[in-house]
């Protein structure tokens, strides 16, 4: 019988090894990935948004946007497991049905579902919002009971809205009720990191962002800390940006105005001040 992505990802997760999944957005990314010995891959949400529509990562790229995207990195992966971003889940326990049943077809290995409220935001972001801890229950209950082969990552992103005890605890439920693998999006010191590794028993994924708020510890140690999964969702898609700026100026092109720092200072090439603008005027629900 051939072995699922998820079956591979499960055998790779198994050998006690971080697994170090680069982000992922189109299809030079994905063939990159592979050809270069990489053994997993991450379908970033903030990447696909950027560069598949000009888009900032702020809720706007759709579910059926995303499954495509999901089913072309699949395929360039081909044996390399792919663990796809799904942000909420786009909508009530029945859309992450739906959801998941879309991304399994479309051949990944793990579905990341996170608890902020619709539309959420990048992780490394302000003014985040969650749902209550049932309500993501309930669409966490509806993913497991949607896939077949896929593992599925609960994010909670309660770190920056309720603080690191809330985030820790949410995670361990989100574990116990049967996720294959919890996150807690951006811990913002070594000393949170040690806190979540030490304090969650449950396998681990940690997400390294270029210029945002969570501190890298390398590889090495992140392994004895107990993490299983690493992902790099920026470098590749920052590298491109900042060559493709060089390029164009050196053609004649006028830097863009950036006024923000960190992580936003890349949306703004997308246009997260406007979009900002249309959410404040308009409300974000």
């Amino acid at each position: 019988m051939h072995e699922g992505p998820g079956a591979r990802l499960r055998a790779l997760l198994a050998s006690g090894e971080v697994l170090v999944a680069p982000g992922v957005y189109d299809g030079i990314s994905a063939n990159l990935v592979r050809r270069m010995g990489f053994t997993g891959a991450y379908l970033t949400g903030a990447g696909v948004a950027a560069s598949g529509f000009g888009l900032p990562d702020i809720g706007l790229a759709t579910a059926s946007e995303m499954a495509e995207r999901a089913a072309m990195a699949a395929g360039v992966l081909e044996d390399v497991p792919l663990i796809a971003d799904a942000d909420t889940g786009y909508g009530a326990p029945l859309n992450v049905t739906r959801t998941v049943r879309a991304y399994e077809r479309a051949g990944v290995a793990a579905i990341q579902l996170e608890d902020q409220a619709f539309p959420k935001r990048c992780g490394h972001l302000p003014d985040k919002e969650l749902v209550g801890e049932k309500e993501f229950l309930d669409k966490l209950g509806a993913a497991l009971d949607a896939r077949d082969d896929a593992l599925v990552v609960a994010r909670t992103d309660a770190r920056a809205v309720l603080g690191l005890d809330a985030a820790i605890d949410r995670a361990n439920s989100y574990a116990d009720a049967g996720a294959d693998i919890v996150f807690v999006e951006a811990p913002r010191t070594t000393e949170e990191i040690e806190r979540i590794a030490k304090e969650i028993k449950a396998p681990k994924l940690i997400n390294l962002v270029q210029t945002g708020l969570t501190p890298d510890e390398g590889p090495q140690r992140l392994q004895e800390l107990g993490f299983a999964i690493a992902i790099h969702p920026s470098e590749p898609l920052f590298a491109v940006a900042s060559t493709v700026i060089d390029s164009l100026v050196s053609l004649g092109g006028v830097l863009p105005d950036r006024e923000s720092s960190g992580v936003a200072s890349f949306f703004d090439l997308v246009g997260l001040r406007e979009w900002s603008a249309l959410g404040e005027k308009w409300g974000r629900s």
